[in-house]
């Protein structure tokens, strides 16, 4: 999703938003990760303006005063936190960790596949199909990736074939390359 995007091509507006339109992202952001309840005040206060910054590929990011990317949308999709944010608070997302085989691949956009998930070095949350989730090596401790699962984790075992993770946001991509959107 961010594979080619650059600051000057993929950004087609930033504008400041609105105090009513504000408080409904708040809202969705909130019903979408309950788990960030007790860190919204942190990440997004009521009171400081937010920037909603359109990308090429129907894509919304919800950025902080600042202009750093926090969360983003496609479409009307939820919202899942850019993998600074989820670096700063990993129980956002419920947790998918790759065997080491496949850390190079998901780094390069890859989504992931069935088996990378089935080993045993692997591990994973449960989880529900089209549940955004946070990537994770076996072996490390800070996420390679944001994707969408494709499969609950009751059909990834079960299934030995198959995308199990679409990857939307990775590590080295181009939204991780842009620290601010201004």
């Amino acid at each position: 999703m961010f594979k080619r995007f650059t600051l000057d091509e993929s950004v087609a507006g930033q504008s400041q938003v609105k105090s009513s339109l504000q408080r409904s992202i708040r809202a969705k952001i909130l019903e979408q990760l309950p788990a960030i309840e007790p860190y919204l005040e942190d990440i997004l206060p009521k009171k400081d303006k937010m920037v909603l910054a359109k990308v090429a590929g129907h894509v919304n990011v919800v950025c902080s005063p600042s202009a750093e990317p926090l969360f983003f949308n496609i479409r009307d999709g939820p919202y899942c936190p850019t993998l600074r944010l989820l670096a700063k608070y990993p129980l956002l997302l419920p947790r998918m960790c790759v065997d080491d085989g496949a850390i190079r691949h998901v780094m390069q956009g890859a989504d992931v596949m069935v088996p990378g998930l089935k080993s045993t070095r692997a591990a994973m949350d449960d989880v529900r199909k089209n549940a955004v989730v946070g990537i994770y090596g076996g072996s490390k401790e800070h996420p390679l990736a944001v994707g969408q699962a494709l499969m609950g984790t009751n059909t990834i075992r079960t299934v030995d074939k198959g995308v199990g993770i679409e990857n939307w946001h990775y590590l080295s991509d181009g939204l991780w390359k842009c620290p601010t959107l201004s």
